[in-house]
């Protein structure tokens, strides 16, 4: 079965923080599907922000550009700021109400083939919330 590259928002690689997405300290990529998560790598999140720039769409785009380039189909957090308008059109946004990354791994397993076809829904996708 194919996977799905997904990243999970963290600062400590085992559980989400309780800030917005963007403002994580490295995110952690797993290739996933309904029987299998694989982690595959850490990357630390470079993105500089604006001062005093809510919602600042460079950053998004740079969040963007670096997932995209592991290439990231689905991000995952407990928190996403209102740039989630902006990144839903490339990633499967899922807000998560578990703590741990090993605990959402199993909840994004049961929830693969929703996951999936939401993301083949392309730039009208919707935001997740499991």
């Amino acid at each position: 079965m194919q996977k799905l590259k997904v990243a999970f928002a963290t600062d400590d690689g085992k559980t989400f923080m309780d800030r917005h997405f963007g403002d994580a300290e490295q995110y952690y990529i797993y290739d996933i599907n309904n029987e299998n998560a694989e982690f595959i790598k850490k990357i630390d999140n470079t993105t500089e922000e604006e001062e005093d720039v809510h919602a600042d769409p460079k950053k998004a785009g740079s969040i963007a550009k670096l997932l995209k380039q592991e290439k990231v189909q689905v991000v995952v957090s407990k928190i996403f700021g209102s740039n989630i308008v902006r990144i839903k059109k490339k990633f499967v946004c899922i807000i998560i109400e578990e703590k741990t990354i090993e605990n959402s791994i199993d909840i994004l397993k049961s929830n693969y083939l929703t996951i999936s076809k939401e993301w083949e829904s392309g730039e009208n996708r919707n935001s997740l919330k499991l």
